[in-house]
């Protein structure tokens, strides 16, 4: 079961909760997307796309100007300790676009990592709703391409083995990149040395074991900003596994 009251600040609601968000007027340059809608449509593509959401849960800060909905999917294949989940943000405040993100959830202890994120609308945009099915199908498309990159990026992970010189590196290389802020620091480094979950010490000292200190230690954080770090994460990490240039 999807928990997203372990990942931020903001109020755990249901799907009712989520439908009957006020959406504000908007004007003849900025149209704001109901939540509900944005969600009703990806639901819709994804089952179309051949991919079937067997958990969901949803998030509503600031009086429900915000939002953000954790999706998992399946897709006619899956694995032991972690699974698909495909993320929404959507804003009616101008904070941030509606986009939707690809990530993983850790099974045993609600991890939540995003290894790509496709913007569907900018801020100021006057054909959303009219384009809206097009943009979403778009956007799923794309996420399909990211998801063979992310198994293979994790099966790496899992193979990769780091020592603390290299770990201590990417901790300092995290701040700069913030990852997450420089106070969090010890949390992960808590992790990395006495995993809170025994499945990370039986893996070894891996990437993989180092991903999920980093996601241990964000929880409680701002749910909203999780997918920009962790991208910028992965980033760090693919370049100590030889991932990327």
């Amino acid at each position: 079961m999807l928990n997203l009251a372990l990942h931020c600040g903001a109020r755990s609601v249901d799907r009712e909760a989520v439908e009957q968000a006020a959406t504000p007027s908007g004007s003849s340059t900025w149209v704001p997307v109901p939540h509900h809608r944005l969600l009703e449509r990806v639901e819709s593509t994804l089952l179309a796309d051949g991919m079937q959401v067997v958990g969901q849960a949803h998030a509503l800060w600031q009086d429900g100007r915000r939002y953000f909905g954790l999706l998992e999917v399946t897709s006619g294949y899956s694995h032991d300790d972690y699974g698909l989940v495909i993320g929404l943000r959507n804003s009616h405040d101008k904070s941030f676009p509606a986009a939707i993100a690809l990530g993983h959830a850790v099974f045993v202890c609600d991890n939540l990592s995003f290894a790509g994120e496709v913007t569907i609308a900018r801020r100021h945009t006057r054909f959303i709703e009219r384009d809206l099915p097009r943009v979403v199908h778009t956007a799923v498309g794309r996420l399909r391409d990211l998801r063979g990159q992310q198994d293979q990026r994790i099966a790496a992970y899992k193979r990769t083995e780091i020592d603390d010189r290299t770990v201590h590196d990417l901790v300092v290389r995290a701040i700069d990149a913030q990852v997450l802020p420089v106070t969090q620091l010890p949390a992960v480094l808590d992790q990395w040395r006495t995993p809170k979950f025994a499945e990370f010490a039986d893996n070894g000292r891996t990437a993989w074991r180092l991903l999920n200190s980093f996601t241990e230690a964000w929880k409680g954080r701002n749910l909203a900003v999780l997918p920009r770090r962790s991208q910028a994460l992965h980033g760090l990490l693919d370049l100590a596994c030889g991932l990327a240039a």
